[in-house]
């Protein structure tokens, strides 16, 4: 990895002027950390002071810091110490280490580099949900906000009226056009995203998080990055790196030693561009070959390949290695280390630089060729060994061999598709979905179907059927069972649904009476293509519920709150 230097000179403390990384104290509880481009003041709780091109980043905002549980617990910092100095390429660096009760918080800084790499160590943190570092920066440095997704300038500290509020961090847009105000706009997806951070004129400070193993979660994880502080104003750069905002549950306990990261948190004049180019650099060197730390660099490989029960090749399945015999969904993993990929054309797949442990495989439909396909493919005991591949060979991915009468949706746990599904993200979009909706199988197309259901009110299925079997007889097996699959994007509670085929109801969709139909916040914090997804299936005599000809399943609201119900996926009937 060739390391990027800068020329640029940084405001320094009398006597801290340096062409080496340093670590300075002040006092018991204070310390200055930097190099010769940059140095930031770091207290008990929060880091300060952040002089860059001779200008306080940080001003009246509030710094740097590192908490879990939202703000509820900040990290307290009692002891710094370089814990390690050497040089890579010829350009001398060192480890900082910010102590804490429940672990430690590092601060690897390279000379000449306009940033630092940060990583934390766990010690000794509770079972928790949120887990962050961050970045409070000056508003009037830091105007504007770029993830994946969005580039645009932060709302200002005078938008936020009080008497606007609607709901947690929304507020209506103060123009009276009748939008809303809401940081979770600002969502991107965390196993894509490549950079992103705060910037304005002249200034830019960005993460770039190369290696995403100690991420929790799967594909489908997705976290606010930056925003507006309502109260303060300051201009927000998350590190979400154990994060919940759209999940129903990711509480976890952590072994001693678990590491996140390093990732790169870096300055720049504001320049997306270079930002990207950056980024590009650091995702072509992970992992970090200067990194010294023998756990991490202790990684293999797993390949392998997936071949469907009915001969197709799994196409482009979404691939997931997790915890091994887990009862956690994917996506509230979060423990260990999580590697996602997808296979190839022909079902082939492979992850490099894994580290050595034993997982769960877990593979699953993500559209396209696999759109019918309903089930998900498991194998415990995958086991990774430092500098060894581990071949898995083929296996074969069971599918379901009934007939299928309808399907709406393509099966791959998003609302990709439907109308408004996989928008922008968005406040209240689905708002935009009628109470009432007709679709006609054979007629109708998927885009008829809305993303989202949350007013009272009825879906209605329309299919029709040239015959129809015998119902079942006491004690026999003439006849057939009937399954209706509903499979959801995401769910948020405050909605109750009657699942009825023809004049028969066959289950519910409700809040606490289904297994798993937890609440996920995702229609109500703007997202609009997945949530935590959820599987259900509803059997029925299919003898005595269907008829020839005209038939229905129907999807009836009977209790709503506003912004809340469900996402969906896919909607099959087999028999």
């Amino acid at each position: 990895m060739a390391l990027l230097l800068s020329s640029s000179r940084a405001h320094t403390l009398p006597s801290l002027a340096s062409a080496d990384p340093f670590l300075r104290k002040l006092g018991n509880e204070t310390w200055v950390i930097g190099n010769e481009v940059w140095n930031m003041t770091q207290g008990r709780q929060y880091g300060v002071e952040l002089y860059y091109k001779d200008h306080d980043c940080v001003g009246d905002a509030v710094g740097h810091y590192v908490s879990y549980n939202g703000a509820q617990s900040d990290l307290n910092w009692t002891s710094a110490s370089i814990v390690h100095e050497g040089t890579y390429q010829g350009v001398p660096y060192i480890d900082v280490q910010f102590a804490a009760r429940e672990g430690d918080m590092h601060w690897v800084i390279f000379s000449g580099l306009a940033g630092a790499y940060q990583y934390f160590v766990n010690r000794g943190l509770p079972t928790l949900g949120e887990f962050r570092t961050l970045w409070r920066l000056d508003n009037a440095t830091f105007t504007h906000g770029k993830t994946d997704l969005r580039d645009e300038a932060l709302p200002p500290l005078s938008d936020y009226l009080p008497e606007n509020k609607v709901q947690d961090e929304t507020w209506l847009s103060p123009d009276g056009s009748g939008g809303f105000l809401t940081k979770y706009d600002l969502t991107s997806w965390v196993r894509t995203q490549t950079y992103y951070g705060v910037y304005g004129e002249g200034f830019g400070s960005w993460y770039i998080n190369a290696g995403k193993d100690y991420y929790n979660g799967n594909h489908l994880k997705q976290e606010l990055m930056i925003h507006r502080e309502s109260k303060s104003g300051d201009a927000v750069q998350l590190n979400m790196i154990h994060g919940t905002h759209f999940q129903v549950s990711a509480v976890d306990e952590f072994p001693e030693g678990k590491m996140w990261g390093p990732w790169l948190w870096y300055l720049n004049d504001g320049s997306g561009d270079d930002a990207a180019q950056r980024a590009r650099d650091e995702f072509a060197a992970w992992p970090y070959a200067w990194f010294e730390d023998e756990a991490y660099h202790q990684r293999g490989s797993v390949q392998g390949q997936l071949r469907l029960s009915d001969g197709r090749p799994a196409a482009h399945a979404a691939v997931f290695l997790g915890d091994n015999n887990q009862s956690k969904t994917a996506l509230d993993m979060g423990s260990d280390y999580y590697y996602t990929g997808y296979a190839d054309a022909e079902g082939r797949f492979e992850f490099k630089d894994v580290r050595a442990a034993t997982y769960g495989l877990q593979a699953w439909s993500n559209g396209s060729v696999l759109s019918n396909v309903t089930t998900s493919y498991l194998q415990e005991d995958v086991v990774v060994v430092a500098g060894e591949a581990t071949d898995l060979q083929t296996a074969t991915w069971q599918v379901s061999n009934k007939t299928k009468i309808f399907q709406v949706g393509d099966f791959d746990r998003t609302s990709y598709g439907f109308a408004h599904g996989g928008a922008p993200y968005e406040h209240g979009l689905v708002d935009k979905c009628s109470a009432d909706l007709s679709f006609m199988v054979g007629t109708s197309r998927t885009e008829d179907w809305c993303f989202g259901q949350s007013k009272l009110g009825s879906w209605t299925i329309s299919f029709s059927l040239d015959k129809v079997p015998a119902p079942k007889r006491n004690g026999e097996e003439h006849g057939k069972e009937a399954t209706l699959i509903v499979s959801l994007a995401g769910y948020s509670t405050g909605a109750s649904s009657r699942v009825w085929a023809n004049d028969v109801v066959i289950g519910n969709l409700t809040s606490g009476s289904a297994p798993g139909l937890l609440n996920d916040p995702s229609l109500y914090r703007s997202a609009t293509t997945a949530g935590e997804w959820r599987y259900f299936e509803f059997s029925f005599d299919a003898g005595k519920v269907l008829k020839k000809r005209d038939n229905e399943i129907r999807f009836e609201v009977t209790s709503n709150t506003t912004w809340r119900g469900f996402m969906w996926d896919s909607i099959v009937l087999e028999w």
